[in-house]
């Protein structure tokens, strides 16, 4: 029961600032359309180069565009989610050189919810609507056999993948407490792991694939659902139940976030100390 208070606690806490950061951003409603607008069309370069590619091949990797379309859109959705939600996470590294951590520390709620919630960032909606655009343009164009099973798997692609990707989040704002400047290795595993998900797995390494399928496991994200979704054969040669894991892996790396993160913050010490 503690534990349950304190997460609706943390929730509470979360929504009071990031609501707090959206009506500030309200005030200028002009200067956030633009921002969002231009974290929309950054993002978009990354399916352009996807485009300049196809206007040189038919296939990349044994995968249509279409069939790409689907991979680039789960993965962009769901780290799109995550970002809007978790990206303050990777401040944490700043606030720990220069102190400012110990005001959170004194408030009666729970830190990680005010450093998630810290400067919360709407116009990051522009790269959760460019990859459920692609998303959407992927479905449309592909000739999928759907059942329920696959109808279903869709959501439960990108929310699985969202809680993966704010794991990670999480996890490297607690190794912040250790590096204190480590915001780079963050966003190597962050914003790295998007752009390797946005291809397929044929054109990389085994070894890879058996890192980012055994020990990090983004491979949850959206390879293994989404080839389930796409009939085609899985990465490793693994069996087809492992589609269906996402949200037991996506649960098991929040959990070990969350102890990661605990770790940390009973081993800071304040800079005055």
């Amino acid at each position: 029961m503690a534990d349950l208070a304190q997460v609706r606690e943390g929730l509470r806490t979360y929504r009071l600032i990031s609501g707090m950061w959206i009506r500030s951003l309200m005030a200028y409603r002009v200067s956030f359309a633009m921002t969002a607008l231009g974290n929309f069309a950054v993002t978009a370069f990354d399916f352009a180069a996807i485009l300049l590619m196809f206007s040189q091949v038919d296939r990349l990797g044994g995968y249509s565009l279409a069939e790409i379309a689907l991979l680039y859109g789960a993965s962009g959705t769901a780290f799109g989610l995550s970002d809007l939600a978790m990206g303050s996470m990777d401040r944490l590294g700043k606030r720990v050189r220069d102190g400012t951590l110990d005001t959170l520390l004194v408030r009666p709620a729970p830190v990680i919810a005010q450093v998630a919630a810290d400067r919360f960032g709407l116009h990051r909606i522009g790269r959760v609507l460019q990859g459920a655009l692609i998303l959407t343009y992927g479905l449309v164009v592909l000739d999928i056999g759907w059942t329920p099973l696959k109808v279903l798997m869709i959501p439960l692609m990108v929310l699985s993948g969202a809680a993966i990707f704010a794991s990670l989040w999480v996890a490297g704002a607690a190794f912040q407490f250790v590096a204190q400047d480590a915001a780079e290795v963050q966003s190597a595993f962050t914003y790295g792991g998007n752009t390797m998900l946005q291809y397929p797995p044929t054109l990389f390494s085994k070894e890879l694939v058996r890192g980012v399928t055994f020990v990090l496991p983004l491979a949850f994200v959206n390879w293994l659902p989404a080839l389930y979704v796409l009939g085609r054969p899985y990465p490793l040669d693994l069996p087809e139940w492992t589609a269906f894991l996402p949200p037991l892996v996506a649960a098991a790396c929040l959990a070990l976030a969350g102890l990661a993160w605990r770790t940390g913050l009973r081993s800071y010490r304040s800079t005055g100390s």
